[in-house]
């Protein structure tokens, strides 16, 4: 028999998460006769409305400041490959480490994590917000798409590796909707997830990490002289540079991204691969009750990310451009929850419906979270012009 840890990118191993053996879904529904389970969740996440939205909501910079730059979408897509190539290298089901990739920044706010940031401090008093309680509640319930369920009802395993995708849950009280749901189908938040969740958390620190130097570059914030100073980025650009020396920056600085990339790729697999060989798993439950991620970076590679990681802190996201925009963004944020909150006849007609049955004040907050967490970045900007500009009266 071959070994396990030995496959080729078209076999599947032992520890993958396999669909023909999926606990299904909370809602019961006859199989694809053309998709396994977990293409069905992935193409359910794509026609969602909240999928969509990603398309006008900010990853660093704001959407409208150039067309070039990613958005949440482009870097759910790019999260998605990367995640889908590990995966088949590694004999996982490729199909379900892209569903969780593809869902797993559904429930970021407009404005990325200033509008986050903003809300959260609204909702303190309310029971608090993040970003990943909110994608269980757009998976689960706020979806209002199909005839017999509220949500995309999807997998048992989708639905876990979204919310273990960072490991298991230690405080489920900070994750009321999770928390209420586990009541009625466990889905076991004291275990790791299934490697093909680990697979996608990872691929989104190998992607924005990457990328994100790469829009900081572009919007010249960050300079090229320091980029080559970082680790992974130097070597890297210094041998694209060696290799092509006639090629323009844009190039060179695109060229050194799929370079670091493929470090980051590589080390994973042979860092994963080594993990596997000493726990040796026989099914995907070994690989959940482990007693460490099995999915990972080298030590070493590790703290080089880590290193760049903190340069794109105090270089990118704490420049001062990027300050003034985040401000406002959170001004924007907060004024359309007061003021929600304080006049709620001011929602649209259907929200403000729904929000007249609520009796709590929590509940009620709960509600405009929703709605405002919803918003893209241009609607959001629109809403509160509508609100606040009194050129609009006239």
């Amino acid at each position: 028999m071959n070994d396990p840890l030995q496959v080729r990118p078209s076999s599947v191993a032992v520890y993958a998460t396999k669909p023909e053996a999926s606990r299904g879904r909370l809602v019961p529904e006859p199989p694809s006769p053309t998709r396994t389970e977990y293409q069905r969740d992935r193409d359910r996440i794509i026609h969602s409305g909240a999928f969509r939205k990603l398309r006008n909501k900010t990853q660093v910079f704001i959407e409208n400041e150039g067309d070039y730059y990613r958005t949440r979408l482009t870097h759910s897509l790019e999260v998605a490959q990367i995640a889908r190539s590990v995966s088949r290298a590694l004999g996982l089901d490729d199909d379900l480490a892209e569903t969780i990739a593809l869902a797993h920044d559904l429930g970021h706010t407009c404005f990325g994590h200033a509008g986050e940031e903003a809300l959260a401090e609204a909702m303190q008093p309310y029971g608090g917000f993040n970003h990943n309680e909110q994608t269980f509640r757009i998976l689960t319930r706020l979806e209002k798409s199909y005839a017999r369920f509220d949500g995309l009802n999807l997998t048992w395993e989708t639905l876990e590796g979204v919310v273990k995708h960072n490991g298991p849950i230690s405080d489920i009280n900070a994750m009321p909707t999770l928390s209420a749901f586990c009541t009625t189908w466990d889905l076991e938040i004291h275990t790791f997830a299934g490697a093909e969740a680990q697979v996608a958390a990872i691929a989104d620190d190998a992607a924005y990490n990457s990328h994100d130097i790469d829009d900081g570059y572009r919007s010249g914030l960050l300079r090229l002289e320091d980029i080559s100073e970082l680790p992974l980025f130097g070597p890297s650009f210094a041998t694209i540079k060696a290799r092509y020396p006639e090629a323009d920056s844009e190039r060179l600085m695109h060229e050194t991204v799929r370079e670091v990339i493929g470090l980051m790729v590589t080390d994973l697999l042979d860092s994963t691969r080594q993990r596997l060989r000493v726990l040796n798993p026989r099914s995907v439950a070994d690989i959940r009750h482990a007693q460490q991620s099995v999915v990972g970076f080298s030590p070493d590679t590790a703290k080089q990310i880590e290193v760049i990681r903190q340069y794109l802190r105090e270089n990118m996201y704490r420049h001062s451009k990027v300050n003034r925009v985040c401000a406002k963004a959170r001004q924007i944020v907060k004024e359309l929850f007061d003021t929600f909150m304080s006049e709620p006849q001011t929602l649209p007609n259907a929200w403000a419906e729904e929000l007249s049955r609520e009796t709590s004040a929590t509940a009620k907050a709960r509600l405009i979270a929703d709605y405002i967490a919803g918003m893209t970045d241009r609607f959001a900007a629109q809403e509160h012009q509508r609100l606040f500009s009194t050129e609009t009266m006239i």
